[in-house]
Order: structure tokens, then C-alpha cells, then sequence
């Protein structure tokens, strides 16, 4: 990851740089320690006296877009544009099967179930958070060992902790790879799920910065039997 940590900057301004995290590498610490992104900032200054700082997170298992802040007061501000919800985020996942529609929104609210083995979230209508998620399908095909995959492009309206695979699961299609939301706790694949792209309103006296991430090598198969072609 060191080698290629610079070759991963999205966007950089003075304010905030947009990287594309990779998969399978979660963004801090756990309790169990073990290398994280975190612990490649000090390579992202840029001539500032302090590393930037992580203004959200995603899965470990997810890749993609992911908003960094350069100070202390950009971090505060990026926070406020989260809890507003005017960070537009868009995610692109390969489920399995195909869902009822071709388009859709979810509204199910989420809460922390922990039982001895671990904790996930859950569909709760009496006492969960309001979680809601729009969703379209780019595309559908077939993968020789799973069958009917779909590509489906998730715009979520709040950020609840794995609300996009909570709800691709609620709608009868598990992001592929998904040990916990999925249909086997072992899955042959990794997690098909990307941060596509982010949408910052930063500035007000500015358009808003618009920042894509490519899909990641372990998606491209399954992206390209849904139909997906590469820009050439």
C-alpha cells in the first residue's frame, strides 16, 4: 500500500483530498490492531505540518471514494455537510439475483443487533434509525458459479452503518461476496461493493467537487457480464 498510496489520490485541493481506498484494508485500527489506511497519511501532507484526517469511513471490504480532511476546521465542516446530508454519495455493487424493479427506494429503518457471535445491523420498524436508499439497476448477466447477478447503482439518503448492504439484502438480492448479509458466512467471493463516487458542496460561491473512483480488478468481471465497458 505505501507504494502506491500517492497513485490513489482522486483529488486533492487545500481543503480535503479524495482518495480511493482499496478493498479488503480497513481505514483505522481495530481492537486487534493490524495495519490500516490510517497509517499512510503522514505520505499525504503536501507541504502542511499535519497528515489529513478521515472526515467519514467505509467497510474494510469496500472500496472507493473516501473524503480526507486537511484541518482541523475543513474535518468540522465536512462533518456538518455528512450530518446535513449534503455529501452526495453513489455506490455501485453486484448483487445476486435480480430485484423486483428496475428502480426503487428503500426506507427501512436500521439498528445493532449483538448476539454472541457478533454484531450486525438489522431491519428494525419499531426501533431502528431512519435509513433510506434509492436504487437502480445498470444492468443484469450471469457468472458461471452464482448465476443471475445484477449491477445496481445505490444512492443512499442517510449513512447508517452497512445501510447499502442491510438494504440490498432486504430486497432479496445480497451484495455478492457479503459474509454477514449474505447467504454463506464464507463466500468464495470478496465484497462487490464501491464507493463510486462523492459529491461536495465545499464551497458555496463554487460548484459542488465531483470525484469518481474506478471500479476495482476484483468487480471488473462481474461488472463486465452485466454489461459494463471501460472507458477506451
Amino acid at each position: 500500500m505505501s507504494d502506491d498510496i500517492l497513485a490513489r489520490v482522486l483529488y486533492r485541493d487545500t481543503n480535503f483530498i479524495v482518495l480511493d481506498k482499496p478493498a479488503g484494508l480497513p481505514v483505522h485500527p481495530g481492537p486487534g490492531g493490524g495495519v490500516c489506511l490510517e497509517h499512510f497519511f503522514s505520505m499525504l501532507t503536501f507541504g502542511l505540518p499535519r497528515p489529513p484526517a478521515l472526515a467519514h469511513r467505509l467497510d474494510r471490504d469496500t472500496s472507493g471514494c473516501l473524503i480526507l480532511g486537511r484541518h482541523r476546521k475543513t474535518l468540522a465542516k465536512l462533518g456538518k455537510l455528512f450530518q446535513q446530508g449534503r455529501i452526495g454519495k453513489t455506490y455501485w455493487a453486484i448483487v445476486v439475483g435480480a430485484p423486483p424493479a428496475d428502480q426503487g427506494t428503500i426506507d427501512a429503518p436500521l439498528s445493532k443487533l449483538t448476539p454472541k457471535q457478533g454484531w450486525k445491523m438489522v431491519v428494525d420498524q419499531t426501533a431502528g434509525q431512519r435509513a433510506v436508499t434509492d436504487w437502480q439497476v445498470l444492468g443484469t448477466g450471469e457468472l458461471p458459479d452464482i448465476g443471475t447477478v445484477s449491477w445496481i447503482e445505490f444512492t443512499p439518503h442517510t449513512g447508517r452503518t452497512h445501510q447499502i448492504r442491510v438494504h440490498a439484502a432486504h430486497i432479496g438480492c445480497p451484495v455478492l461476496g457479503d459474509p454477514v448479509y449474505g447467504p454463506t458466512p464464507k463466500p468464495a467471493h470478496p465484497l462487490h461493493l464501491h464507493a463510486r463516487k462523492v459529491v461536495i458542496p465545499f464551497k458555496s460561491e463554487s460548484p459542488p467537487t465531483e470525484v469518481e473512483a474506478p471500479p476495482p480488478k476484483h468487480m471488473l468481471a462481474a461488472l463486465t457480464a452485466c454489461g459494463f465497458r471501460p472507458p477506451s
